[in-house]
């Protein structure tokens, strides 16, 4: 079973994804607004391709509007911001949070000689701001991050997670 929301008024709205075939196109009726929106099935070819494997994870907890999300970090720049369609962000929030913007931080992400990853946080820069440990971080700001480190974005609460020790081997 898959959870899907309504693009319209975000209520969530369940259906069986084993029952159709990839690549399919879906049409939905949101039971509380009467929206209808289109949902494309991911083809298998891009499911199988092979993935980078993430460096790290961002354990999203939000005060007031969400679940818990775990956002994978790739080397490279990870964007995070609000999920909205053509957002630029490539670690999005799946949030109705107005108070994370669409580009709120940038993490970037690279492995140091000996394998270890490297990630340094910066604001994007955003409208509300970007804390780390309940400092707000200026517009040149740079901070290295360690796991178990605190963001704060909008109403979201990001903790960093860094992967096992065999996955720097």
């Amino acid at each position: 079973m898959k959870r899907i929301r309504c693009p319209k008024c975000d209520e969530p709205i369940m259906f069986d994804d084993a029952r159709y075939s990839p690549g399919r196109v879906l049409i939905f009726t949101c039971p509380s607004c009467a929206k209808q929106f289109r949902l494309r099935l991911p083809d298998k070819q891009r499911a199988s391709a092979p993935e980078k494997s993430p460096v790290a994870t961002l354990v999203v907890l939000e005060n007031a509007f969400q679940l818990k999300q775990e956002i994978p970090l790739f080397e490279g720049e990870n964007i995070v911001g609000r999920e909205v369609k053509g957002t630029q962000a490539n670690a999005p929030v799946r949030t109705v949070d107005p108070s994370i913007d669409t580009t709120h931080c940038i993490l970037s992400v690279r492995r140091t000689k000996d394998g270890r990853p490297s990630i340094v946080l910066r604001d994007a820069p955003s409208n509300t701001g970007t804390f780390l440990h309940g400092d707000i971080l200026g517009d040149r700001d740079r901070v290295e991050l360690h796991d178990g480190d605190i963001i704060n974005i909008g109403a979201a609460t990001i903790i960093l997670r860094l992967g096992d020790e065999e996955t720097f081997s």
